[in-house]
């Protein structure tokens, strides 16, 4: 007699190591403040109408960079919100 197949776990659907996201994320946060000095920088250095997009970029990307950074690590499946909880007989 056969056994019902089981579902096996893909490597491909694992999610990657807390250690590699969290470095992942620390980089491209480190990347944003290093693009967010540069602005600063061609604040001071640039003429006026360019200076004023460079403080727009320096005064914008923190934010941007903190949602950036802190994405990606929580999902939701869709089929946990929608698949009805089975009661418990007792």
């Amino acid at each position: 007699m056969r056994k019902p197949k089981e579902e096996v776990q893909s490597i491909t659907s694992a999610q990657s190591s807390l250690t590699n996201d969290q470095s992942v994320r620390q980089r491209r946060y480190f990347i944003s403040m290093m693009i967010r000095t540069i602005c600063f920088i061609l604040t001071v250095i640039l003429p006026s109408p360019f200076r004023w997009i460079a403080l727009v970029g320096a005064v914008t990307l923190p934010y941007i960079a903190v949602v950036v950074a802190n994405a990606g690590r929580e999902t939701i499946k869709m089929d946990a919100i929608f698949t009805p909880k089975r009661k418990r007989l007792n």
